[in-house]
């Protein structure tokens, strides 16, 4: 029987361009780039050269300060190219695909019978384990902590998010064979939010279920994690994404890697907004061009649009992402925008906007900040849409002077840029709050981590 989490505090954000429910296949991506970065605080040490060749599941670098913790290649294939920028920091693995190249066996386990050990080892072995992420710090889990518990989102209330309800449809075996594994790693179980019990992961066993209503950010995990169980100084919580589940589950269940993403695609551009089955890595171009861009001055992003990565029409999907959005660049100049009522934007505030009057109305928005950087303003408004139990102008603020004490007594260990997207989305000032937020986490994490 699940429990009910409501958040009345927060901001939809509907948008034109919503992906249809229907899977293409699409074209197989040509090549299957791994950026480093993505695993953030990571530094890559390879164990292949260029022209190496692979099998989906061989090791391709480890993190240089936890050698226990590897990374794999997606695909079979030929490390094509190792790219490096300043001061030769690899920034991106480039994978040319071979789809016969086969796959390495590591072996079934049954997680049902398995000791913690042997999941862990068979975790970190077979390349799984960066999909585990920890709080504090927001970076992959150090598989040498214990957490205080686990936790899972399985519903997404960011606009033009994957609808996880229908993407997981179908894979009930594979992700409780992976909750099964992973309620044996914290003595405080797994916690697992859903939008309603119609959900794949609702009735799922060696879980605790939680139906969360209310606007956006409902769906977070940061927001499930503030709800149920808070992290303290000194206590570490894991997190894992749904689709990342079904890796997991699939994987103890066959023995293989195999890491499949069924992506939405979709924004006001789109010609054919819809999902597309791809893997990790992939070109977007694969779905790009399948589904169709009207313009020529549009922005791509890899996630959605309040969190994602700006790429290239030529570059790859980002290893935790499962969706790509696609919407007109703002790069455009409003005369007197400032200075008259506006009908076609959102917003909190009844100032000059009349969105509170249309709840329902769905915005063709682009990319313009409409003004420009500024000193912080106090209105309130952050705290009308943050529905964490903290005060973000004053976590921010602490960031932004690196005050280690401030940020430790506001609760800083619990929370990530994530949470913060939708107040910089509001911020009249302009400010960066995202990357406020992960400056004074990776200050944390140096001076206490």
């Amino acid at each position: 029987m699940s429990k009910d989490i409501r958040i009345k505090k927060g901001l939809d954000i509907r948008l034109v361009g919503e992906a249809e429910k229907v899977i293409s296949e699409g074209p197989r991506s040509r090549t299957i780039t791994i950026r480093p970065s993505d695993f953030h605080l990571v530094t890559p040490k390879m164990v292949v050269k260029e022209g190496a060749k692979l099998q989906a599941g061989d090791e391709i670098f480890f993190s240089k300060t936890q050698e226990e913790i590897k990374f794999v290649s997606p695909v079979a294939g030929t490390l094509k190219e190792i790219k490096r920028g300043a001061r030769r920091v690899i920034t991106d693995l480039v994978i040319e695909a071979d789809y016969a190249g086969g796959s390495r066996d590591f072996g079934k386990l049954d997680a049902a019978s398995a000791s913690t050990d042997e999941i862990k080892a068979k975790l970190l072995g077979s390349g799984l384990w960066p999909f585990i992420k920890q709080r504090p710090y927001d970076v992959v889990a150090n598989p040498t902590q214990t957490p205080k518990a686990i936790f899972v989102s399985g519903v997404s209330t960011a606009p033009l998010s994957a609808d996880l309800d229908f993407t997981l449809q179908g894979k009930e075996k594979e992700l409780q064979a992976a909750l099964t594994a992973l309620s044996k790693l914290s003595e405080g179980g797994v916690h697992v939010s859903v939008g309603s019990n119609g959900s794949p992961l609702a009735g799922l066993q060696n879980i605790t279920t939680y139906t969360v209503s209310g606007p956006h950010p409902a769906g977070n995990v940061g927001t499930l994690i503030n709800k149920v169980s808070p992290i303290n100084k000194g206590e570490v919580a894991w997190t894992i994404q749904a689709q990342d589940l079904v890796i997991i589950g699939e994987l103890l269940l066959t023995g293989y890697f195999n890491p499949e993403r069924i992506v939405s695609v979709s924004g006001s551009v789109v010609k054919a907004p819809k999902y597309y089955r791809t893997i990790i890595g992939a070109e977007v171009s694969t779905f790009v061009y399948d589904a169709g861009v009207e313009g020529d001055n549009n922005r791509f992003i890899s996630g959605n649009v309040l969190t994602g990565k700006q790429i290239t029409p030529e570059g790859a999907l980002g290893f935790y992402n499962n969706a790509f959005v696609a919407i007109p660049e703002g790069d455009d100049y409003e005369f007197f925008g400032w200075n008259k009522p506006v009908f076609n934007k959102i917003s909190p505030s009844r100032a000059l906007t009349f969105s509170w009057m249309q709840p329902k109305k769905k915005y063709d928005l682009d990319t313009n900040t409409n003004g420009e950087h500024r000193a912080f303003v106090v209105t309130g408004n952050y705290e009308e849409v943050f529905p964490l139990d903290m005060y973000p102008l004053q976590m921010l603020k602490a960031c932004m002077v690196q005050d280690l004490d401030e940020m430790e007594a506001l609760g800083m260990y619990e929370v990530a840029p994530e949470d913060f997207a939708l107040t910089e989305f509001i911020c009249v000032s302009k400010q960066p709050h995202q990357e406020i937020i992960r400056k004074g986490l990776d200050v944390m994490y140096k001076e206490i981590g």
